[in-house]
């Protein structure tokens, strides 16, 4: 058994030898394309222990990454927050490119471990639920800015920190700047520019600037004019005194 697992050890040091010229090339290219390539460094090899380490020098990050995706659920349905936090940023920092991973970290964070910190009964201090609550609130928002800085070039990202910032930590000018950045992608789905209209209006003193901004949507069309974004305008124009004349169900 030693034997047999000191020889998959020289193997796997032998494979990433061979693989080091090719995995700095890759380095270079990411680089030059202004994308983070995994850090392959003391902290990582701390986290995920030297055959883990070894087999990620040696080209195999995505399936090492998947296995421990598959601990990571385990520690959900075992409630272990601490532990699924620490697995997701093995995780994401062994594979940086995924979308997935990052919002499904922050998803976990924000949505599930939020709510059973809420939910504690061994805490019988509402003030520290309520404290450690806002702590897994900020942990998602983390996995999502790290997850935009090593995917800069994707809307994904920024829509889920948007709808994080809107639900969660109800930071509504933060939000409106994480919709707009979505909807700046040529692949974004029409609703992000409506999502920023929607937090710009909850903003005290920037009711006038969303009504024009809103009503510039209303004005493209029917694909944006939406019961929500219809009966939003409706209401900030008695809110504002907006002349009958220029008033979206003027004929």
């Amino acid at each position: 058994m030693i034997l047999r697992r000191m020889l998959s050890v020289v193997l796997l040091a032998a494979f990433g030898a061979a693989v080091i010229p090719f995995q700095i090339s890759l380095a270079a290219h990411a680089k030059a394309a202004q994308l983070r390539s995994t850090a392959l460094n003391l902290e990582l090899r701390e986290r995920i222990g030297q055959m883990g380490f070894l087999a990620a020098l040696s080209g195999f990050r995505s399936p090492l990454a998947a296995f421990l995706w598959i601990e990571a659920h385990s520690a959900w349905e075992n409630t272990e927050w601490g532990r699924m936090a620490g697995i997701f940023n093995t995780v994401t920092t062994l594979q940086p490119r995924s979308l997935l991973y990052w919002d499904m970290a922050a998803w976990h964070m924000a949505w599930n471990a939020s709510v059973a910190a809420m939910q504690d009964e061994k805490q019988p201090s509402e003030a520290l639920r309520i404290r450690a609550q806002r702590q897994y609130f900020n942990l998602g928002r983390d996995f999502l800015e790290r997850g935009i800085k090593n995917n800069p070039d994707r809307y994904q990202l920024y829509l889920q920190l948007g709808v994080l910032l809107r639900d969660k930590l109800e930071d509504h000018s933060a939000a409106v700047d994480a919709f707009l950045r979505a909807s700046e992608f040529p692949d974004a789905p029409p609703y992000c520019r409506r999502f920023a209209g929607y937090e710009m209006a909850k903003i005290p003193g920037r009711e006038r600037e969303a009504y024009e901004f809103l009503k510039a949507l209303y004005q493209q069309g029917e694909k944006q004019r939406l019961p929500t974004l219809v009966n939003l305008l409706r209401q900030m124009e008695k809110k504002l005194d907006i002349p009958a004349s220029e008033r979206v169900d003027n004929p």
